[in-house]
């Protein structure tokens, strides 16, 4: 199917009589995979509006958190700024902006931070976030090209505004009902500088307004008045800082009158322009307009060119123009528009920047489709259209109630007469254009998702080359990937998960470097898809910790003296390590320079649970090495992973000077003879099997000697069972098959547990067992007292407040903060649940 639904979210006992037709809504969809969105709920006491805005995160959409706007005004527009941690609210009569912190909806931190302007008592119509960051682009049409610097292009693009060094400043755009644009700028110190100027001297109403940037700073503003009769103005903002107070600058711009109302035929039969929208927030020379009458609608799609301006032949005589020297202007050109469609209710457009010139237009209009190269088009008899960004040309369709809707002709048109119609009133597209999100008249919530052939027949293999090329762009950008992972069937993730392995390899150590954790953290999130692979993600979590501790503890390290050479502490444990091949650990212990491990006691003690799980991780590989032959026990790939064993190595050593400081830092192990020491033989044999695998290209079997000592470990040492993390109750794993899922906000869904996950049981724990902090490495407790927090991608559980003084540890948990080991987003779990 080309779009398919893949779930929908509804409230619990709404009453029909509070839904309001003529109220419009909005929604915003975040590169953090959250979404907001408005509802029209009436009080049934006081017969007032209520405005509602929700926070969702799509892997948990029944777990809504809702804002009471506190005003009967309507909101008129939704907006996450370009970091996606804040969010700007804008209603009617007065603008208030209210800035609410994404990490702290999921965490339910009440974290708000509000500032009310009033825009002279008058109606905003648009406002954005000004611009703050450069652009990643696409390049489209470049195959075969593996290093990302050439697939993904850095655009330089300006910010609207600095501040001293050039760091991006803070901000927001607005224009008002009344042709006025208000500037916004947050300083640093929490100061806002606040501007207002009419956009040009004739003002006049503003019914729909739209906002773009250019590559330059400036900014682009589209207004029209409503009437199709009337020109699409367009004007160049300007914002400067001068003298502490902040100033606009405006300019008009070529204007444009739609295609329609120019044919005489046509002239008067759609009146109103209900949508006017640029196709990119980073592309002001394209813009999308649809006229609507009653009953039906029109589309066009119009590009601003720079044209040579023909010279009259008299002057052409007296001064030839030769080559550059011919004067250019700039006009807007149609670029294609629809028949009569439909009328229009809701339009979604790409958020992908994707580089394409005027030369490319072509290629664009006639190339099979690409994520990206699609808007969405609703109407009022309830279908959606994806059709192409340049050449309007329909792709794909979907209708609302086609799941349950008779298939013959006769019995849909008898459905449509017997009542109003279900349609989307707001509607985005995920960053990837992967997934479409409809709110509809009813007030649910649907989760489309999109493939990406579309209307062509496309084979696995061009397929997974879309979905790895899109993996690998939010790999470059931060994006979360959760709607990618909508379209991977159970039959690609292996496959996926090699390419991407592959690609990431080809890139320089540096960007490998960068990206080291999101790679991890995205196979994690692949191999959940899979009952084939479901085993492996308890091994890429477990490196992603080990890649943690590993990185905080060697940042403790500090130089002994400070005019050392430029290669820290940290750096030179690791090349001693990897040079000096000696499996007796106080060998490699004397190359070092142990004063530049010496910490204060109380460090090393706040550190002894990550060191515990250091040791009881290390055990427990051992230990299942004579097990090697089943892939389904988590730990397996890491009997194979050179690096990860290394690093091991090297934290044991860390570990064992710091027990020369602090004995009770150490880990505890539980041995059958008081003689035996536990480290002294771990090393041992840890470095003995590193050997095997160091050299990726040339990796070597065990010997029958080491894997003979593994056997002997679990009568030497009691082998701990290793706290894995529980499979996430997220939704993406139960979306395997193609029927749609019904939901409810705030009741988390009971649907049987998928396959894939029950395999994985053996691995967590019993419902009277213990709860665990996963990233402090603390027991919790069978009930625990103190409020956790949950990852929205893959379940790791922590406090939400720390129990810790210790500055190591604080500095530990200030990590993950904002995010998770894996980067998701973190939402509180109520006591009644943990």
């Amino acid at each position: 199917a080309e779009m398919d639904l893949a779930y929908v979210c509804e409230w619990d006992k709404r009453p029909k009589s509070n839904h309001c037709p003529s109220i419009p809504l909005v929604c915003a969809w975040s590169c953090r995979n959250l979404i907001a969105f408005t509802t029209d709920l009436k009080n049934e006491e006081e017969k007032e509006l209520t405005h509602m805005i929700h926070i969702l995160d799509t892997e948990h959409p029944w777990d809504v958190y809702s804002i009471n706007s506190g005003h009967n005004e309507i909101i008129t527009c939704l907006e996450w700024d370009q970091s996606e941690n804040k969010m700007a609210r804008f209603k009617g009569k007065r603008s208030t902006i209210c800035w609410y912190v994404g990490f702290s909806l999921c965490s339910g931190h009440e974290k708000k931070m509000s500032i009310s302007l009033s825009c002279e008592e008058k109606p905003v119509s648009m406002a954005v976030f000004i611009h703050r960051a450069q652009v990643f682009t696409e390049h489209v049409f470049v195959s075969g090209v593996s290093n990302f610097s050439e697939k993904f292009s850095r655009v330089k693009f300006s910010p609207s505004l600095t501040l001293f060094g050039g760091k991006p400043m803070e901000g927001w755009i607005a224009v008002t009902i009344s042709g006025l644009v208000t500037v916004s700028l947050l300083k640093p110190n929490g100061q806002v500088l606040t501007s207002t100027e009419s956009l040009c001297r004739l003002r006049c109403r503003v019914a729909l307004a739209d906002i773009a940037f250019t590559g330059g700073g400036n900014i682009v503003v589209a207004t029209s008045d409503g009437s199709s009769s009337s020109p699409v103005q367009f004007y160049k903002v300007c914002v400067s800082v001068v003298n502490e107070k902040c100033k606009i600058d405006t300019e008009i711009l070529p204007s444009l009158f739609m295609r329609c109302t120019t044919d005489i035929a046509r002239k008067d039969k759609y009146p109103a322009i209900t949508h006017l929208k640029f196709l990119s927030r980073d592309m002001s020379e394209q813009v999308l307009l649809c006229a609507s009458s009653q009953m039906s609608s029109i589309v066009e799609c119009w590009s601003l060119r720079k044209e040579g301006l023909p010279v009259n032949n008299i002057f052409q005589q007296l001064s030839p123009v030769v080559g550059d020297k011919q004067p250019m202007i700039l006009k807007w050109r149609i670029l294609s528009a629809t028949n009569e469609l439909d009328r229009v209710s809701a339009v979604a457009l790409p958020k992908l920047p994707i580089s394409l010139t005027n030369t490319d237009l072509k290629v664009a209009t006639d190339t099979k489709f690409f994520p990206g190269l699609g808007l969405a088009l609703a109407f009022h008899d309830g279908s959606v259209h994806v059709v192409h960004r340049l050449s309007l040309q329909t792709m794909g369709m979907f209708h609302i109630s086609s799941s349950q809707r008779p298939t013959d002709e006769q019995a849909i048109k008898r459905q449509r007469v017997a009542g109003p119609s279900v349609y989307f009133k707001a509607m985005q597209l995920s960053w990837t254009s992967l997934a479409l999100v409809g709110i509809d008249n009813h007030g649910k919530m649907s989760m489309l998702r999109i493939s990406p052939s579309m209307c062509h027949s496309m084979d696995m293999n061009t397929s997974l080359r879309h979905l790895l090329f899109l993996l690998e762009y939010c790999m470059v950008t931060g994006y979360d990937w959760w709607d990618i992972l909508l379209l991977v069937q159970p039959n690609m993730v292996q496959n996926l998960v090699e390419k991407l392995h592959e690609e990431y390899m080809r890139q320089s150590a540096a960007l490998q470097q960068v990206l080291s954790t999101r790679i991890v953290a995205m196979k994690a999130s692949l191999c959940k898809l899979s009952s084939a692979t479901v085993a492996r993600v308890c091994d890429f979590h477990a490196k992603l910790l080990l890649i943690a501790i590993s990185s905080t503890m060697k940042s403790l390290l500090r130089p002994h003296l400070l005019n050392m050479p430029d290669k820290s502490p940290g750096d030179r444990l690791s090349e001693i390590c990897s040079k000096n091949t000696d499996t007796d650990i106080d060998k490699v212990m004397i190359n070092l320079k142990t004063e530049e491990f010496v910490l204060e006691t109380t460090t090393l003690q706040s550190l002894q649970q990550l060191i515990q799980w250091v040791g009881d991780f290390i055990l427990y590989l051992l230990a299942s090495l004579p097990n090697q032959g089943s892939s389904v026990r988590p730990g397996y790939s890491f009997l194979r992973d050179g690096p990860s064993l290394g690093m091991l190595r090297e934290l044991m050593v860390v570990i064992r000077i710091w027990g020369l400081l602090k004995p009770s830092c150490l880990p505890v192990y539980t041995a059958t003879s008081d003689t035996q020491d536990s480290m002294s033989l771990l090393f041992r044999l840890l470095t003995k099997l590193w050997l095997c695998c160091r050299d990726e290209n040339h990796p070597t079997e065990p010997d029958d000697t080491l894997i003979d000592e593994c056997c002997l470990l679990p009568s030497q040492l009691l082998v701990p069972n290793m706290d894995w993390l529980p499979i996430s109750d997220g939704i993406i794993s139960k979306l395997q098959s193609k029927q749609p899922i019904k939901l409810q906000f705030g009741k988390p869904p009971s649907l049987p547990s998928h396959s894939v996950a029950s395999q994985l049981d053996i691995f967590s724990r019993a419902p009277g067992q213990q709860k665990i902090d996963h990233l402090r490495r603390l027991h919790l407790g069978v009930f625990p007292t103190e409020e956790t927090k949950s990852c929205t991608r893959c379940g790791c559980v922590t406090m939400l407040k720390s129990p810790n003084k210790s500055t190591a540890v604080k500095q530990w948990e200030q990590r993950w903060i904002k995010n998770c080991l894996c980067g998701g987003l973190w939402r509180r779990i109520p006591l009644s649940f943990s």
